[in-house]
Formats: C-alpha cells, sequence, structure tokens
C-alpha cells in the first residue's frame, strides 16, 4: 500500500511540476478533428436528426413566428404556469401564460410549474447537445434541473457541428458553469429499464429559429 502510494503522489508531482503550463498544453497531439465539413443545411438536419434520436420535439420557426411557435408548443401540452428565465426578451412571450419570472420563482414553484422556457448560447450538431451558460435568458442550474419539461430556444447561427467548435465559441466562459443537455433527462438501470426525468426535464422541446 505504501508502495502504491508513493507511486501515485509521484506521479501527481511530475504532472503539476512548475514549469511554462501554456507550452506544456500547446504540445499535447490534437489529432480529431476540429472543424467541421457540413454545410448550414446539412448541419441543421443533423442536429434535428440527432434531436430525435433523443426523443426531443422539435419544431422550426422562423424570427417573426417564434411568439406563435412558443405558444403553440406551450398549448400542445396543456401548460399555462411557465417560469421564464430572467434575461429573456419579453417580446418573445406571447399572450394567454401565466408566465413567471425566474427571480420570483420559488423551488416549490419550480416543482409544480407546467415548463420553462430558455435561450441556449450553442448547439453541437454531431451530438444533439444544447449548451446553457447561464448568463440572460437561460436561467441559472436549478432552473433545469427540476421542472419537468424545458422548451429551449435555438437559433441556426448557434449551431455548430462538432465538439471542439463548440468548446471554440465557449472559450469566454470557461470559469461558468455550463449544463450540457442532450436530449430529456433518462438513464437505464442494470436490467435496462429506461426512466425519465432522473437528473432532469423528463421532456425537451426545441424551438429551432432558421
Amino acid at each position: 500500500m505504501t508502495d502504491a502510494r508513493g507511486t501515485i503522489l509521484a506521479r501527481i508531482r511530475s504532472a503539476t511540476a512548475s514549469g511554462d503550463d501554456a507550452s506544456a498544453f500547446a504540445a499535447i497531439p490534437r489529432k480529431y478533428r476540429r472543424a467541421g465539413s457540413l454545410n448550414a443545411e446539412a448541419r441543421l438536419h443533423l442536429f434535428v436528426d440527432r434531436l430525435h434520436d433523443y426523443d426531443a420535439n422539435v419544431v422550426e420557426t422562423s424570427a417573426d413566428a417564434l411568439p406563435r411557435t412558443i405558444a403553440s408548443v406551450l398549448n400542445s401540452h396543456a401548460q399555462k404556469n411557465v417560469i421564464v428565465a430572467d434575461g429573456l426578451p419579453t417580446d418573445l412571450l406571447p399572450d394567454g401564460f401565466a408566465f413567471r419570472t425566474e427571480r420570483d420563482a420559488s423551488v416549490d414553484d419550480l416543482n409544480h410549474c407546467d415548463g420553462i422556457l430558455t435561450l441556449c448560447t450553442v448547439a453541437i450538431a454531431s451530438t444533439g447537445t444544447i449548451v446553457l451558460t447561464h448568463g440572460p435568458g437561460e436561467g441559472a442550474r436549478r432552473l433545469t434541473l427540476l421542472p419537468d419539461r424545458h422548451l429551449c430556444i435555438v437559433r441556426a447561427d448557434q449551431i455548430v457541428e462538432t465538439v471542439p467548435e463548440a468548446f471554440d465559441r465557449l472559450v469566454p466562459f470557461a470559469t461558468h458553469p455550463l449544463t450540457f443537455i442532450s436530449g430529456p433527462s433518462a438513464t437505464a438501470d442494470i436490467e435496462m429499464t429506461r426512466i425519465r426525468g432522473v437528473h432532469g426535464p423528463r421532456f425537451l422541446d426545441v424551438a429551432l429559429v432558421r
């Protein structure tokens, strides 16, 4: 046990030894694909296809029609009591709903609301992933964990093809808490029984603005 401990500590000391960390980081081989090759339309198609694989509901819309699209999605699930992320533009909100701002919502409100509405920062086509940096319009972390249904607005220009491209866009948020969403929250136990809503919303709706 002592020898193993010594070996582990020696490796840690070696890995954390003082030196030019920037040069050492730059010297790491990066042979993986760092840029996409698809055109914009193919990239959108791949993103939607991946979301469908995850059982997410995708509705394509235009910027002008976005409020009507939001209303249609909410009405299709009989959602009236919806919590909106702080900083989300109010002109996107359709009439006829009991929208509540995030700042005015308690934990109990999050547990019992009909759903939430947020923006995102970037989306990854190859993995069908939506990334939130929890800035204006994207909500605090708890907003994306407790409610049962999440409606997220994704703009076409926010979609990149590969994970490295996404991380390039996320450089300004390197010290921020990030949430990566790949479809509705789900897990499977040892008997491979799929259970939704374990780590977040059971249902994900995406309003894709082209």
